[in-house]
């Protein structure tokens, strides 16, 4: 039996969030899904009895400390030749 392995358009990588990288195949029991950019990978029986064991390792509940550049401020000046207030 050949596998074939499809893209699911628009859907987004639970894991590293990119969109439009996840594909999917099945076989005769179950439904796998797999990311092409990072490792991330799944698979649920057909018949939906499958539950995941703990949370899923994401971008977003990952440990460790983020570093984020210091945001430069903007000020916004009204145009000093409008008459309008």
């Amino acid at each position: 039996m050949t596998i074939v392995k499809r893209f699911i358009a628009g859907a987004v990588c639970p894991r590293c969030g990119e969109m439009d990288t996840l594909k999917m195949y099945r076989d005769e029991s179950r439904e796998y899904r797999e990311c092409v950019r990072c490792d991330f990978s799944d698979s649920m029986a057909l018949d939906g009895s499958d539950q995941p064991e703990g949370e899923l390792d994401t971008r977003v509940n990952r440990g460790g400390k983020v570093e984020l550049e210091p945001a430069q401020p903007l000020n916004f000046v009204a145009n000093p030749g409008s008459t309008k207030h």
